[in-house]
């Protein structure tokens, strides 16, 4: 069975735990939401899709806009160029304190240079398109007459009518010794033995679907959804006489990362885990899992997928 790009998934409106209490601190704690029925993109956008939207549109993406300096206080002048951040990976084992040992800002890096200069995205067009940041991905949506999803859909849609289950499969993460996602095979950030294969961004639909027809809900990509972050769930969605009903958090106040370099700039929520996931070191190719990603920011392994909610 192929993915169905270009196509759409309903989901049910229903009731669901939201969150996890057991893995990272930012999961927790689990709580009941509603969520209304939506349609949902089978796939992530492709490499191809986004193509055509550049094409019809002339749009420029974030990482190939010029920099403004007031922006980045303290930067590498050298650095203040159109571009974006690549995984490089490591040549041997190294701390895992300071990810800048397998991260770097290579200018010139793009949706279409995923690597940089001198690379493409030739016979990647089914691969997710990466390099783009959150104000792209929500222009993509507004082309294709879709938005990003709310946190809350977008892990109600991930979780596959498995309430409460770890994976988007189960619980047992390699059932019957089954890899089920594009996730980091070795130890990370050095030993990548490839995931069926596939030692980066894999073509969408590669792995199998959840239990609603989704590819890719975690691996391969982590993907934007519309969604302030938050540290943490509120602690009074745990009130049993108040179920939230299609949740939204729709003011950066508390999205800031504070004391960091950056701090000024909001983060939205990112779901789902990519093809850098390792127990090793984040175990985040999980339906609750979630983190917080400048809004500015473009990398090799961010990406995203749309919904259409009913008129």
């Amino acid at each position: 069975m192929s993915a169905p790009q270009d196509e759409m998934v309903w989901i049910d409106g229903g009731v669901f735990r939201m969150g996890c209490d057991t893995f990272y601190p930012e999961e927790a704690p689990v709580h009941t939401v509603a969520v209304d029925g939506f349609w949902i993109d089978a796939t992530p956008v492709t490499v191809a899709q986004f193509a055509r939207f550049v094409e019809e549109t002339g749009y420029v993406t974030v990482a190939e806009r010029p920099l403004d300096p007031a922006d980045y206080p303290g930067a590498d002048p050298e650095l203040l160029k159109p571009g974006s951040v690549v995984f490089q990976g490591a040549p041997h084992r190294v701390s895992l304190a300071d990810w800048r040992r397998w991260w770097a800002y290579v200018p010139g890096a793009s949706w279409r240079a995923p690597e940089g200069p001198g690379s493409d995205t030739a016979g990647r067009e089914d691969h997710p398109v990466t390099h783009v940041a959150h104000e792209d991905a929500a222009a993509y949506a507004a082309w294709a007459g879709k938005a990003l999803p709310t946190e809350a859909e977008w892990e109600f849609a991930a979780r596959g009518g498995l309430d409460g289950a770890v994976y988007a499969w189960g619980d047992d993460p390699m059932p019957g010794g089954r890899l089920m996602a594009n996730t980091w095979q070795g130890e990370f950030p050095w030993q990548n033995l490839g995931a069926n294969g596939w030692k980066g961004t894999s073509p969408v639909g590669s792995f199998p679907p959840n239990g609603y027809g989704l590819w890719d809900v975690t691996g391969n990509v982590w993907e934007w959804t519309g969604d302030y972050y938050t540290p943490r769930h509120p602690d009074e969605a745990r009130s049993p006489c108040c179920v939230p009903r299609n949740p939204r958090v729709t003011a950066p106040d508390h999205s800031y990362a504070v004391g960091e370099p950056g701090a000024h700039i909001p983060r939205r929520v990112i779901k789902g885990g990519s093809h850098l996931c390792a127990p090793n070191y984040c175990l985040r190719y999980r339906p609750a899992a979630r983190q917080g990603e400048a809004v500015d920011t473009s990398t090799s392994h961010i990406g995203f997928r749309c919904v259409r909610r009913p008129e």
